[in-house]
């Protein structure tokens, strides 16, 4: 045991005079701490941006799932209604069981989706705190791109209204 604690003494005495070395150094060459601390403020800001770039994957990749379970549970209700309207009751219990489950999964990735956001909120205000000045807005759509702007912007709107439909649906 002595070995060992002579063998960790020695390593925080080495670690000891070589920080106070660096720091010794640092005083007398301000220039170069100043270009140490510019260099880690820039690595600090390229893992934030890539932080950022996997966390919007990750929203989009939760919102594509989300559209995909409300279409499923549309499904399924519609099942369940024809199942009914036939007599079956016991098969129609059985799939509004499996809609009760999906909206499950629905509020999970809500939950999720919430989670990625207060992320995301959080990495952009390093970001900012970092640069000075808030994130880059999106470019704006070129003149030419009307009719295909129209048809993302239309997507994206019954995107948002079938995700407000499994909101709600969730909430009763």
């Amino acid at each position: 045991m002595t070995r060992s604690t002579n063998g960790n003494n020695w390593l925080e005495q080495l670690e000891s005079r070589l920080d106070a070395q660096l720091q010794s150094f640092l005083r007398s060459n301000p220039q170069q701490e100043a270009l140490l601390a510019e260099q880690d403020a820039r690595e600090r800001q390229q893992r934030l941006m890539k932080q950022r770039l996997d966390l919007r994957q990750e929203a989009e990749m939760q919102r594509q799932g989300l559209l995909r379970l409300a279409g499923e549970i549309r499904q399924w209700e519609e099942r369940v209604s024809r199942a009914r309207s036939a007599g079956a009751e016991e098969l129609a219990s059985r799939a509004e069981d499996h809609v009760k489950e999906l909206m499950e999964q629905g509020r999970n990735r809500w939950q999720t989706l919430g989670e990625l956001g207060q992320r995301f909120s959080a990495v952009e205000q390093e970001l900012t705190e970092i640069t000075g000045q808030p994130a880059p807005p999106a470019p704006p759509a070129a003149q030419g791109d009307a009719d295909s702007s129209l048809d993302a912007d239309w997507a994206a709107f019954e995107s948002q209204q079938e995700l407000q439909e499994l909101r709600r649906k969730m909430q009763r």
